[in-house]
């Protein structure tokens, strides 16, 4: 366990024993305190070993994007903001 600071705008400094340099990591706050979770440097090739898939990384890049867009065009109308 380690105590980190937090700066005026709301940055944290980990201390180095933690090991984690140049690293991208979730935080996630939960109550009082935050969890953080560490990324891989390619989180794509660490899924293909446990999430399958049958299309190509581009088509499904394509279909997010497509579901995103329409979810934004439905909450959009929910709110009667068009």
């Amino acid at each position: 366990m380690a105590i980190v600071t937090v700066d005026e705008r709301g940055r944290m400094t980990i201390p180095r024993e933690i090991g984690i340099r140049k690293m991208r990591a979730i935080v996630i706050p939960a109550g009082s305190f935050f969890v953080t979770i560490p990324l891989p440097e390619s989180p794509e090739k660490e899924a293909r070993q446990w999430l399958p898939a049958k299309k190509e990384r581009k088509k499904l890049k394509v279909l997010a994007d497509r579901a995103a867009k329409e979810d934004a065009v439905k909450r959009a109308r929910r709110r009667k903001q068009i």
